[in-house]
């Protein structure tokens, strides 16, 4: 059989190879760097401090408002800085470098919240509640897991009812709430993006509407705050109880019953934001156990000369760059207002969060008794790592996913 011979000389253009995919603009790299001198300054100085007491540092949180982070995505003209998915990346790997915990927290209010608002809600609802969350005046919060409903979601038994006067009451709990509650006097979040289920639908499924509650409504109250966790303690887990809380029409988001259009694009936006993160620990456990391999001898020479610290490293090198190109080729990929990218917003969280725990792990493995101590910071990465496995879903569920989205175009394996 003859094969047609396609010449492609001078086709691909020049600079091509100049691409930085993680930093495709000189904005995305001024954002990077503006971060960055804010790590190393204002956020590395307390990390360990805030990490030993369990305490969230709401004055440095607010700091982030006033560099326009806090409403990283939402439009400009409600106070935000109106940039895209590969933007919140650069923040949270930035972030996470020195202080994962912090950087949840920052997520749970930029990306869960903000972002949710700032794509689904009514220009009323924007317009009142964007710039005071933009600016960091108030701080937000996502109420979707429950204590027995977490990867589960349409099991939640939080419940919204309408009442004659057009208000809604809402009953229930959300539990492991990141902002729920903002200080240890049990003071609640700002806002919280709430899920309740208004009604089942021809199928028998919980039909789900999405609610903003202020703080302030009668019933709604934090909870219990989660203490002793394994990790990411510079952020606060607690509950969320709602008891009748009354909550008026105009904030309801969107029509009752169709959240899962919400839910869907949040999930995704989640996912690739706590990659990113994974992104940040990998490489700051990278820096300091090849810095260490160099600094540490024995038996008159360096360690590094070792063939199984140069297993370590070279195996945690590898999966570092890999997991840096997917991320940032996902978040190219993701338009922040859409759904449809869940097989690589999986994709991404269950590769780049076990290779940063893995990561992290033979880090303290190559600095030994160093690496064990938290002065050293790779436990304390090792330990916020691992909660990158379970939250915004877990590994299982990602697996489950994949493998069914690949069954339905097995196409794209090949693209």
């Amino acid at each position: 059989m003859a094969h047609t011979t396609v010449s492609f000389r001078g086709v691909m253009g020049e600079g091509w190879r100049d691409l930085d995919i993680a930093n495709p603009t000189d904005e995305h790299a001024m954002l990077r760097q503006m971060v960055r001198d804010f790590v190393r300054e204002e956020v590395e100085p307390q990390a360990l401090e805030h990490d030993r007491d369990e305490r969230f540092n709401l004055p440095l949180f607010r700091k982030l408002g006033g560099m326009g982070l806090l409403g990283l995505t939402a439009p400009a003209e409600y106070g935000g800085a109106g940039m895209d998915a590969t933007s919140v990346v650069i923040v949270n790997e930035e972030l996470s470098y020195s202080d994962p915990g912090f950087c949840l927290a920052f997520l749970a209010h930029d990306q869960l919240f903000v972002n949710n608002l700032a794509h689904s809600g009514s220009d009323e609802q924007k317009a009142r509640i964007l710039p005071k969350v933009c600016s960091g005046e108030w701080v937000g919060c996502l109420g979707m897991s429950e204590a027995d409903h977490g990867t589960d979601v349409l099991g939640m038994q939080t419940t919204a009812t309408p009442r004659d006067d057009g208000t809604w009451a809402v009953n229930g709990r959300k539990m492991w709430i990141t902002n729920g509650a903002l200080d240890d006097d049990g003071t609640p979040a700002d806002v919280a993006w709430l899920y309740a289920r208004t009604g089942t639908d021809e199928r028998g499924r919980a039909e789900l509407t999405t609610f903003l509650v202020e703080r302030g409504m009668p019933g709604y109250s934090a909870g219990q705050k989660i203490h002793d966790k394994l990790g990411v303690r510079a952020s606060t887990t607690s509950e969320l109880l709602f008891e009748d809380c009354v909550v008026p029409p105009e904030n309801v988001v969107g029509e009752p019953g169709e959240s899962m259009i919400h839910l869907m694009r949040n999930l995704e936006h989640e996912r690739l934001g706590l990659a990113a993160m994974s992104v940040g620990i990998a490489r700051r456990c990278l820096t300091a156990m090849n810095a260490y391999a160099s600094e540490r001898e024995a038996f008159g020479k360096q360690i590094r000369d070792f063939g199984q610290i140069q297993r370590h490293i070279g195996e945690s090198w590898a999966e570092y760059r890999a997991m840096r190109a997917y991320v940032y080729d996902t978040a190219r990929q993701i338009e922040l207002s859409e759904a449809g990218h869940r097989l690589d917003s999986d994709g991404v969280k269950l590769f780049a969060t076990t290779a940063a725990k893995n990561i992290a792990d033979r880090a303290i493995q190559v600095m030994g008794g160093y690496g064990y101590v938290g002065e050293y910071v790779v436990e304390r990465m090792w330990r916020d790592a691992k909660l990158l496995e379970i939250g915004g879903g877990t590994l299982e569920s990602h697996q489950k996913n994949i493998t069914k989205d690949l069954s339905r175009n097995p196409t794209v394996i090949g693209e």
